[in-house]
């Protein structure tokens, strides 16, 4: 039987699982916490659900590279910087009503564009690591 602190890590994590996919298309929502919080409830929680996290062909890489080195590709900065920016530029001149709430947006860009840009990016010695521990598994 499942124990309630069990189920209440796995729905924890499911939830921050969907967070941190609607934070890939949402440039308010952050996406590495989610997924790194989904990745904590399951290990605490099912080992079936982190296995399948971690392996997971979009995000298994992306976690287990920033949880081992702290570390993001050029790729994934690129494409969260553009997205970010055309979301938060089209939401700024198309429908935020307030220049307070505009300059609110712009601003929230620039932090999140700094703190990406922070990051640091994975090499690809990191990379090559990472694919020779996969083979081995």
């Amino acid at each position: 039987m499942i124990s309630l602190k069990k189920y209440f890590l796995i729905t924890a994590g499911c939830i921050s699982l969907f967070l941190g996919i609607a934070g890939i298309f949402l440039p308010i929502l952050p996406t590495t916490p989610f997924l790194l919080l989904s990745a904590a409830c399951f290990l605490k929680s099912s080992q079936h659900l982190y296995i399948w996290l971690t392996t997971h062909r979009i995000f298994g890489s992306y976690i287990r590279n920033y949880l081992k080195y702290k570390a993001i590709t050029v790729k994934t900065k690129i494409i969260s910087l553009s997205m970010l920016w055309v979301l938060i530029l089209t939401s700024a001149l198309f429908f935020a009503p307030f220049l307070w709430l505009k300059i609110l947006l712009l601003f929230i860009a620039l932090c999140v564009s700094i703190h990406l840009i922070m990051i640091k990016t994975l090499t690809p010695e990191m990379i090559a690591q990472e694919k020779s521990i996969i083979e081995l598994d």
